[in-house]
């Protein structure tokens, strides 16, 4: 990894699909703002009703799946990570979730809603990354979670 930023940078769609193999309809970050390469980052999802779990979660009222949530947490997480490696390496490297813990869901995220979701890096054995995750809609806290993910190379 790279020598540790402090300066805050913000990260558009082409960025992210630079360090994250996801895409639609799995790609569950818009942008990231307030990223601090290896510590923070808030990551924004716009929830529109074109989504395509929608159509069965649920069809007569419209619910975005915790699961859902907790993952657009775990790849905003990823892009804090993998920020930190040089443009050339992320090429290289992938990330898979690990653990998943402290799980709780608070309120319902509805189409319409701008979820972020705001992680920070809590820490690290090897390339296993633990990190704590909160998902906001407003100033209302709609879920958040404790997970771990590895950085591994393709």
């Amino acid at each position: 990894m790279s020598s540790e930023l402090t300066e805050k940078i913000e990260l558009n769609i082409s960025d992210i699909m630079r360090m994250l193999p996801h895409r639609y309809p799995f790609l569950l970050v818009d942008k990231l703002i307030d990223v601090v390469p290896g510590k923070s980052a808030v990551g924004i999802k716009n929830v529109t009703m074109n989504e395509p779990f929608f159509t069965g979660h649920f069809p007569e009222n419209p619910v975005m799946p915790g699961v859902l949530q907790i993952e657009a947490m775990a790849q905003t997480s990823g892009v804090v990570i993998l920020s930190t490696f040089p443009k050339e390496e992320l090429a290289t490297k992938n990330v898979l979730f690990m653990t998943i813990d402290n799980v709780k869901f608070r309120k319902p995220v509805l189409p319409g809603d701008v979820l972020q979701m705001h992680v920070e890096h809590l820490q690290t054995m090897r390339n296993v990354h633990k990190f704590k995750g909160e998902a906001f809609v407003g100033d209302k806290k709609v879920s958040e979670a404790v997970f771990s993910a590895m950085i591994f190379d393709k």
